[in-house]
């Protein structure tokens, strides 16, 4: 049982409110509490971009190790013991739940396939999904942005890299929406967890069936690659195989998800800027990367204390969890003048959206070629597109993701 202070924004963090529109309580709490203990979310909240950044340099002390795990911690019991599956899962070591030594031999495997060359050859056929996508949208005459292009590209996407059937891409969101609808807090309701648990053990075993599948028959994509790196003993375990399949899975089109429906948001609310954008393409990518630091796709992300570790006077001990609010980082005025403006023009915007050091984001490359390809098709084939409605419908289920339910457009 913690015995920290209870801060003045106990109520404010914890609200629906807040996860739609964190922005000015952000600037608060960088002012006044910038690292502050909060008992409802239970843990840490990191709103500083420099704090923030010594969280990700600090991997000796800030881990990524068992930190999802810590999700069942408040519970005791036949609780606990009902979530078995669940805790041994996020026990394993993967991509993202490991640091080094392991991260560094896990990661080595992964980014051979997201390198800037590999990541050119897939530019063709995203272009050909984009289109296909926004075609079927425009027939039917009523186009939602995130149901008829930004779910369903990503999804394909990575579907089609790891070698799994496209056509079983509407199974990865609801895994995805279940195992991301427990994560941004320490202490969620049993209901939820036994719900990402459920939706974890299916993805294991359509996982499994998926590796023994490469086994017999080989193909030229990612999957077929780790299933063999595995096969050599001392790369990958089976356990670490299946781990990281689930963390390429969700990471790798939700975040993608959720950088396209902001992209666009922002965009059409932004008239001028998008004017100049279809003026000169050539401003596309850097008005990306003014998004990425606007409305950071990953809203926060957790880390377990190693061990003890004082960050602006507070003592931060072992076995606690830290948030780190990328979109309060990314909004902070001692490294981003005029932070609130959105301005396509930014210089030296040097945003943590994806993270930094060991733990960047191994499908960056890939997020921004998408998001590039996309907003040009959607853009060039629709002239006259405008929102439907200019109030943005978040979605406040998802605490650690920026992410729009819904955007439907008039073309």
């Amino acid at each position: 049982m913690n015995t920290h202070a209870t801060s003045r924004f106990e109520n404010v963090i914890n609200s629906p409110a807040f996860v739609a529109d964190p922005y000015e309580v952000f600037c608060e709490m960088r002012t006044d509490d910038p690292v502050l203990w909060s008992d409802g979310i239970g843990g840490w909240i990191l709103t500083r971009y420099d704090d923030i950044v010594v969280s990700f340099k600090e991997t000796s002390s800030f881990s990524n190790e068992g930190r999802l795990a810590q999700s069942v911690e408040h519970l005791t019991g036949a609780s606990r013991e009902r979530l078995a599956k669940f805790e041994a899962h996020y026990r394993t070591k993967g991509l993202l739940h490991s640091d080094p030594p392991d991260h560094t031999r896990l990661r080595s495997l992964v980014t051979k396939a997201f390198t800037p060359r590999v990541i050119e050859t897939l530019k063709p056929r995203i272009k050909e999904i984009v289109t296909d996508l926004l075609k079927e949208a425009s027939a039917r005459g009523d186009i939602d942005i995130v149901r008829d292009l930004a779910i369903p590209l990503p999804a394909t996407v990575i579907a089609e890299m790891l070698g799994a059937p496209t056509a079983d891409r509407h199974r990865f969101r609801k895994w995805a929406d279940d195992l991301l609808a427990f994560q941004g807090i320490n202490k969620p309701p049993e209901a939820v967890l036994l719900q990402a648990q459920e939706s974890l053990i299916e993805m294991r075993d359509y996982l499994m069936v998926q590796i023994e599948e490469k086994r017999t028959n080989p193909k030229d994509d990612l999957l077929t690659k780790l299933v063999q790196a595995e096969s050599e003993g001392d790369r990958l375990s089976v356990a670490e195989l299946i781990n990281t399949c689930v963390t390429l899975l969700v990471a790798g089109h939700e975040t993608t998800t959720s950088l396209l429906g902001s992209s666009v948001f922002t965009l059409l609310t932004h008239p001028e800027a998008l004017a100049k954008i279809r003026a000169d393409w050539d401003l596309l990518p850097q008005a990306i990367e003014e998004v990425l630091r606007y409305e950071s796709p990953v809203s926060r992300q957790p880390r377990l204390m190693k061990r003890d570790f004082e960050l602006d006077g507070k003592l931060l001990k072992k076995g606690e969890i830290v948030f780190q609010m990328l979109n309060a980082a990314n909004r902070d005025p001692a490294h981003f003048e005029n932070p609130e403006t959105f301005d396509i023009f930014r210089k030296n915007n040097r945003h943590l959206a994806f993270g930094q050091g060991i733990h960047f984001c191994v499908g960056a490359t890939l997020a921004r070629a998408e998001a590039n390809i996309a907003l040009k098709t959607l853009f060039e084939m629709f002239p006259n597109i405008a929102l439907v409605d200019p109030n943005p419908d978040w979605d406040v289920e998802k605490r650690n993701s920026r992410m729009l339910r819904k955007l439907p457009v008039s073309v």
